[in-house]
Formats: C-alpha cells, sequence, structure tokens
C-alpha cells in the first residue's frame, strides 16, 4: 500500500516543483505568477508530508484528490509557461487574468484536499486538535462521500473506540440509503469492517456485523463481501463469540442468503449450517452425537430411538413402528405429560449415556430462490437483532460453553434462536443439499419443540424455515421420502404442531403453516386424513389470504398427481368442503373463486359418483361456472372444468338430487 502511494505522489511532487520554478523565469503577469508560485510550493510541501506518511493514507480519498492535483497542476504549468514567452510568441499569446484566478483557487482547493487527507489519515489521538474535520473542497458536489471516507479511514487507523464509533456511523447510513451503501462497499468500507468484527470489543463487533448485513442488498454486493472473507469470520463468532454478537451475525448471514442464492454454498462449506442448529438446539434438545447432522449412512432420530433399551426386545418391522409410534403419537395431546414432552425426556435421559462428541461439516451445493410472496408478522421479518447483555466462552458443539451460555437471560437466548432460525431459513431456499442436511440435523425436532412453546418471533422463523424445507421436499422425492416419512418421529412432531396452529386461526404465522401441510400433502398415508378437517374449515375464514392458502393446499391432496386422491376427496366431501366451495365460487372475492373452482372439479372428477355431490347439485354449479368468462381464462382451468363436468354427467341427472 505504501509502495502504491508513493509512486501515486511521484508525479504530482514534480510538477509542484516545475511550476515554482517556471514562475521564477516568466515575464509577464509576475504578481499573479508570484502567487502561483507561493500555492505551488505549499502544495508540495503538503505531498512530500503525504509521502513520508504513505503507510498511513487511506487509498481511496487519495487517488482521487491526487489525480485532481496533478490535472491541476499541469494547468498551473502550461499558463506559467505562456507567461514566459518571448519574441514572436508574447505579440500573438493572449491571456486573460481571469485564467490566473481560477488557477490560483484551484490550487487552493488542492491544498485544502491535501491538508484534509492528512487529518482524515491521522488517528485522532495524534492530532493536534479533535474539532471536526469538515469537508474539503473535492467533495463540494457530494458531501455524503466525503463523510464515508472520514469513517472507513477511522475503521483503518482509529483506536478501537473510534472504530466502534465508525462502523456505528457506516450502519446509519446503509440503512438510509441503499446507494450510500454501494459506496461504502465501493470506497473499500467491507475489509476494515471485517477486521473490527474479528478483532473489536463486543459493540465494535456488533456494529460491524449489522453493517455488513445492511450492505447486502444485492448479488453484486453481497459476492464482493463473500470474496472480503465474510465466512471465516462470522464462523469465527458463531463458534467462539459472545451471544450478543452471535445474535447480529446470525441476522446478517440470513441477509446476505436472502439477497444472494449463490453465498448460501459459501456458507454452508464453511461449516455455518451446523453452528446454526447448535444454537437451535441449545436448550431445546439435550445435545448427542446421535442428533449431529448425518454421515454418508443416513444417521437420523430412528438411530437414537434404535438405542433406546426398548429396541432390545424387536423383532420385525411392525414391531419397530410400533414402538415409533408409542414414543410421539400426538405432542398435543390429552397426555399429561405430552407425547413430545416424554419423548424429549426419553432423548435426554438417552443422552446422558454417551459423551457429546463433534461432527463434520457437511458438503453442500445449493441454489435458491428469490424473496417469496410470504406472509410476514409485525416486527418480524425485518426485525434488526437487538442488543443483550450476557457472557460468552468457547466450546460445546457449536463452540461456545453451555455452562456460560446458561448464564445468559432468557430474552438474548429466545433472540439467539429467532435469528439462528432465520438464518437457516433463507439458507434453506430452494437448495436441496441444505434441506437435506438439516433435516437429518436434530433441526426439525427443534422447531416442533419451538412452534409449540417459542415466543412468536422464534415461532415464526421456525415457522418459515419448515416451509423452505417442505417446499423443497415437495419437488424432490428422495428428500421427502427420508425427511418426512410417516413413521419418523420428528415429522410426526412438525405435523401435529402445524395442525394446533392451524386450528387456532389465530395465529400470526397461520399461512406459512398451511403452506407446510401442502408441501406435505404427498406424504400422508390414506389413513392419515386428520389434517383435512382444519383445513377445510379455513374456507370459512373472513381473511381471503387464509382461504386462498387453505384451497391451494387441498388442492395437493385432491389433485390428480396425488396418489392418494380419491381417498383426499373423499375427506374433504366428509369434512364439509362441497359446501364452503360452492360458496366460495358463486359469491367469494375473485382471488378465492378461481382456486375453489379448481378443486372442487378435482374433487367432481375423482369421486362423480358421490351422493352429497348430487345433494348440494355440483353439476349446476360446474355449467354456470362454464359460462363465467373471467372463471375460465386459463385453458387449463376450462379443460379440468369440462372434464368434471362430463365426469358428473355419467353419474347424476340434471335437476335431481338422486344418482342413477
Amino acid at each position: 500500500m505504501a509502495d502504491i502511494v508513493k509512486q501515486i505522489l511521484a508525479k504530482p511532487i514534480q510538477l509542484a516543483d516545475h511550476v515554482a520554478k517556471a514562475a521564477d523565469d516568466v515575464s509577464l503577469f509576475k504578481q499573479e505568477c508570484a502567487e502561483i508560485k507561493a500555492k505551488s510550493e505549499k502544495l508540495a510541501g503538503l505531498l512530500r508530508q503525504a509521502a513520508r506518511a504513505s503507510n498511513d493514507l487511506y487509498e481511496r480519498p487519495t487517488r482521487r484528490i491526487i489525480d485532481d492535483t496533478e490535472q491541476i497542476l499541469d494547468k498551473a504549468l502550461a499558463l506559467i509557461i505562456k507567461c514566459s514567452a518571448n519574441g514572436f510568441r508574447r505579440v500573438f499569446t493572449i491571456i486573460p487574468t481571469a485564467a490566473f484566478r481560477k488557477t490560483s483557487q484551484q490550487l487552493e482547493n488542492s491544498i485544502g484536499d491535501v491538508s484534509w487527507l492528512l487529518q482524515v489519515s491521522t488517528p485522532a489521538n495524534d492530532r493536534e486538535d479533535d474539532e471536526y474535520l469538515g469537508l474539503p473542497p473535492i467533495a463540494t458536489n457530494e458531501p455524503i462521500l466525503c463523510l464515508i471516507w472520514e469513517q472507513i479511514a477511522i475503521l483503518c487507523s482509529g483506536s478501537i473506540e473510534e472504530r466502534t464509533d465508525a462502523a456505528n456511523s457506516l450502519v446509519s447510513l446503509a440503512r438510509d440509503n441503499a446507494r450510500y451503501g454501494k459506496l461504502i462497499i465501493e470506497e473499500g468500507g467491507v475489509v476494515p469492517l471485517l477486521k473490527l468484527a474479528k478483532e473489536g470489543r463486543i459493540e465494535g463487533q456488533e456494529n460491524a456485523a449489522r453493517a455488513i448485513g445492511l450492505l447486502g442488498r444485492d448479488p453484486e454486493s453481497v459476492e464482493h463481501i463473500v470474496n472480503a472473507g465474510v465466512a471465516a469470520v462470522f464462523v469465527k463468532i458463531l463458534k467462539e463469540g459472545k451471544m450478543k454478537v452471535q445474535i447480529v451475525v446470525a441476522w446478517a448471514v440470513s441477509e446476505l442468503a436472502a439477497h444472494h442464492p449463490k453465498c448460501q454454498d459459501h456458507f454452508a462449506q464453511n461449516n455455518v449450517i451446523r453452528l446454526l442448529v447448535g444454537h437451535l438446539a441449545f436448550e431445546t434438545v439435550q445435545e448427542h452425537s446421535k442428533y449431529a447432522i448425518a454421515s454418508k449412512q443416513g444417521m437420523s432420530i430412528h438411530t437414537l430411538l434404535m438405542g433406546n433399551k426398548n429396541t432390545n426386545n424387536i423383532h420385525n418391522e411392525e414391531e419397530y413402528e410400533q414402538l415409533l409410534t408409542s414414543q410421539i403419537s400426538h405432542p398435543m395431546g390429552n397426555d399429561n405429560p405430552s407425547q413430545m414432552q416424554s419423548l424429549i425426556t426419553a432423548l435426554k435421559t438417552q443422552s446422558k449415556s454417551t459423551p457429546p462428541q463433534s461432527t463434520h461439516p457437511p458438503s453442500q451445493t445449493n441454489h435458491a430462490k428469490t424473496n417469496l410472496n410470504n406472509p410476514r408478522p409485525k416486527n418480524h421479518h425485518h426485525h434488526h437483532p437487538t442488543h443483550h447483555n450476557h457472557s460468552q466462552q468457547h466450546g460445546s458443539s457449536s463452540g461456545t460453553s453451555d455452562k456460560v451460555r446458561e448464564s445468559e437471560d432468557p430474552e438474548t437466548k429466545a433472540q439467539m434462536k429467532a435469528m439462528a432460525a432465520r438464518a437457516l431459513w433463507h439458507l434453506c431456499e430452494g437448495n436441496v443439499t441444505i434441506c437435506q442436511s438439516v433435516t437429518e440435523s436434530r433441526a426439525l425436532l427443534c422447531f416442533a419443540i419451538l412452534l409449540e412453546k417459542g415466543p412468536d418471533e422464534v415461532q415464526y422463523n421456525s415457522a418459515m424455515a419448515l416451509m423452505e424445507i417442505t417446499a423443497v421436499a415437495e419437488q424432490h422425492a428422495e428428500l421427502r421420502r427420508n425427511a418426512f416419512k410417516p413413521t419418523a418421529p420428528a415429522a410426526k412432531a412438525v405435523v401435529d404442531q402445524l395442525l394446533r396452529i392451524i386450528i387456532g386461526t389465530d395465529s400470526d404465522f397461520i399461512i406459512p403453516c398451511i403452506r407446510i401441510i401442502g408441501h406435505l400433502a404427498r406424504t400422508f398415508r390414506a389413513t392419515e386424513t386428520r389434517m383435512i378437517a382444519p383445513l377445510v374449515q379455513l374456507l370459512d375464514e373472513r381473511d381471503a389470504e387464509v382461504t386462498l392458502e387453505a384451497l391451494v393446499a387441498l388442492t395437493k391432496f385432491a389433485c390428480t398427481d396425488n396418489f392418494l386422491h380419491i381417498n383426499h376427496s373423499k375427506a374433504i366431501i366428509e369434512a364439509g368442503g362441497s359446501k364452503h366451495l360452492i360458496q366460495i365460487v358463486y359469491f367469494g372475492e375473485q382471488i378465492v373463486q378461481v382456486p375453489a373452482l379448481v378443486l372442487l372439479c378435482y374433487v367432481a372428477m375423482h369421486i362423480p359418483d358421490n351422493e352429497v355431490l348430487a345433494q348440494e347439485e355440483v353439476l349446476m354449479v360446474l355449467e354456470w361456472a362454464t359460462k363465467q368468462g373471467p372463471l375460465i381464462q386459463d385453458p387449463s382451468i376450462e379443460t379440468l372444468l369440462f372434464e368434471a363436468k362430463v365426469r358428473l354427467e355419467l353419474y347424476q341427472s340434471r335437476g335431481s338430487r338422486g344418482l342413477y
């Protein structure tokens, strides 16, 4: 850096000396040239001072200021040479007096710029005074750039306290304006911020991590941050840092992953997934080697249950499934204590017999989708991590001592879980490999427990993470079969908690819960119909968005792609779905009319001989729909409507409520 700055300064120093020397030989405008000489000499002295302090100079403003200074000295030298012309050339040389005033002012501006550069590159403790530096002339057209330069220069050379304050100033700038964030990145602010996050005190680390999260607002910015080495710094903090800082880091990871899909792979390869799951699992489930992210053999919670002494008497697959069912049937059932609590107690008891072991970080490759049109609860989705007092040490599978973490106040622990869940949510978006790693870890059971008892933000972020995981599982049969098989205890626990929330209908995050059930529609057995009735009841919901999501979820149960579509269609009718669907098709808002018609068509097409459909005169509803242009604008819907109508006509007479 010092050598680069010296090279930048060499030419303007030579030019300033040349201007001063040439001014001694002028024959015209001697007084004006003497003024230019004096300012050139002063500027040369400042430039030499800058060259001596090249180790401390901040490169970005140095380049711009020296480039401008060099151009001004070039013009000054040309003007001085005109004044030294002799004989015939002097007669034809016209030099306006305004040129001297302009050149003199430009040299004065350069003196101000270089003086400011020397001041801003000097630590505050070494300055002669602590007054505000002010704006250099070069920043007249863009004052904010000067402020950014000043704060980044402090980050590079200031004390810990000064760097902490500078990071906080950059947080304010990045939060207020996306363009300011781009300028901070362009002017080299990322590297000193990461250095502060790595080496600073708690407040400084927190400010730096928050600034990094705010700067990553677009793929290009996130790419720059990733290339600067953000993963290594964040992993170290998540493993060894104070929980107060870990909260902000987890939030920053979620922001970067949400705004640039490719960085998911980078974080995953640097062990972030395991560390986040460790934070999620702390005091949620007892840490145990068999809960860790599975190895190539696909270790799961089944392995843990197989370690229970009751499994010694298992002789066949049927008895094994009975054991699984007995371990966790209905977490929200009437038993006291609950079945989920019994499972957790058994898991904790089992874990005491085996010492915790570290796990190997999973190897990840992935992609992600852009930000979803997801419901957001009040003060949740864009919540910035709050500040809490705490103490944190190194140790445990997530890198911190359990004893130290246990001393944290409940609010801090809850905030840590909320941000860990938020980070996992965005890291799992559209990513098969990461979703597989998360589902093979203890994370699914954690999500189920946190959906039951966690604070609102923890519950919401857990639901959103599950929604992204199940959205990927819906498109990938292997992940769906492995992670959400009907007999898997963690999957059963998740479903039970989702149904509890849906039945309650007053949750801020009911919509992601409905979507999760829809994503899992192909995993349920023919006898597993308990999720149909709660979804049907939501068709009577006044909130059109909730009704729409319920319709979409039920359609995934009843559509032809679902192998058990006949069973599910019958369950929808038995739960009173036809009455609600007819009502919505006739009188519902436009946003729900078409989805309701689609679901009604699937049900009518799959069970056309159903007596309830005849009694409710569904055939008449479909005939009416064929005449409603807004409902059949999509050719695929028109085709589906025609097929359903033909099927019904085979079994039911027009105008009759009975069957043939």
